[in-house]
């Protein structure tokens, strides 16, 4: 059941503890149509707490990581603190990026809904951060990853000299950047390195929880071929982005404890026990590969070896 108190407890949560807002800096809510009412109650919430918030609202892009208009990138830059509440993500475009390398704290929230606000901003955000700089160390430090599945993911890639990114949910210095809920700990592997078959069995971006899995073969780090009922969403995709959008761009594991799948990407890729392989842009950390869509894969039950060491074993982290 929604709770109306629970959800300003939640904006305040996110405004107070996870970006540790102060009175005298500025915050700046980017909403998208879809997404008004949660936005009113982080903009209401902010007011009541004394801060300087400011609320603004765009259409809604056409894909995730497509650009805000350039007014918006612009004010994003000039604030202290930002939310995206948006139905698309704005987390993997140069306005994100931008901000952030002005200093801007910000907070990426796509397709946020009134039941995972609820529930997951309540979580341990303190036990999140530790495990998740576990991981993210293990990644910096790894060379060759392998990734198997009991759906047939039989996956490797190399990821040595890229630095692996914790999600910890605590976004207090200048220029941090994650997104709320939080919990995750990610990487860009090399370009070109990835080679295998790829199983989506949990949810995909755009397409959300799988009725049938979605079986990528992937070469040259690049997907050649999907095969599963929803395959031809991707095809669109890859047809209207090129290329560059079958890209294998990122290796994450999930690392919430209160994350479920749910069919939005948001949470899913959080889910403790399962990792994301996503599709197309990674300039925003790490790679090299610029494009207007990054979409995220959901395993389940996956076993991860890095460098010959097992760090998680049919869905079960071994680093705590």
């Amino acid at each position: 059941m929604i709770n109306l108190a629970q959800l300003q407890n939640a904006a305040r949560v996110a405004l107070e503890e996870c970006m540790a807002t102060k009175k005298e800096e500025s915050v700046l809510l980017v909403i998208d149509e879809p997404m008004i009412e949660l936005g009113e109650i982080f903009y209401e919430e902010g007011r009541r707490l004394g801060f300087e918030i400011m609320l603004v609202k765009m259409i809604a892009r056409e894909n995730h990581g497509c650009e805000p208009p350039r007014s918006i990138a612009s004010a994003m830059a000039n604030a202290d603190v930002v939310f995206c509440i948006t139905s698309k993500s704005l987390s993997h475009t140069n306005a994100r990026r931008g901000a952030c390398q002005k200093g801007t704290r910000v907070a990426s929230m796509p397709a946020l809904t009134e039941e995972m606000m609820q529930r997951t901003l309540a979580a341990d955000y303190t036990k999140i951060a530790k495990v998740s700089n576990k991981i993210a160390k293990v990644l910096t430090d790894g060379q060759k990853v392998t990734i198997t599945s009991p759906h047939g993911t039989n996956l490797k890639m190399e990821i040595v000299t890229r630095l692996g990114q914790p999600d910890t949910g605590l976004l207090h210095q200048a220029g941090d950047f994650g997104n709320l809920p939080a919990g995750e700990a990610y990487i860009a592997p090399l370009e070109g390195t990835t080679t295998g078959k790829l199983v989506i069995d949990g949810a995909m971006s755009g397409i959300g929880i799988l009725q049938e899995p979605l079986v990528m073969e992937v070469e040259q780090g690049q997907v050649v071929s999907v095969a599963g009922k929803d395959s031809s969403k991707l095809e669109a995709i890859f047809a209207k982005y090129g290329d560059k959008a079958r890209n294998i761009a990122e290796l994450g594991i999930g690392t919430n404890h209160e994350a479920k799948l749910t069919g939005i990407i948001l949470e899913d890729e959080k889910v403790l026990g399962t990792i994301h392989i996503a599709l197309g842009d990674n300039s925003t950390f790490g790679g090299n590969v610029e494009v207007a869509s990054h979409l995220d894969g959901i395993i389940t039950s996956p076993s991860v070896v890095i460098d010959g060491k097992a760090i998680m074993e049919d869905g079960k982290l071994l680093i705590d």
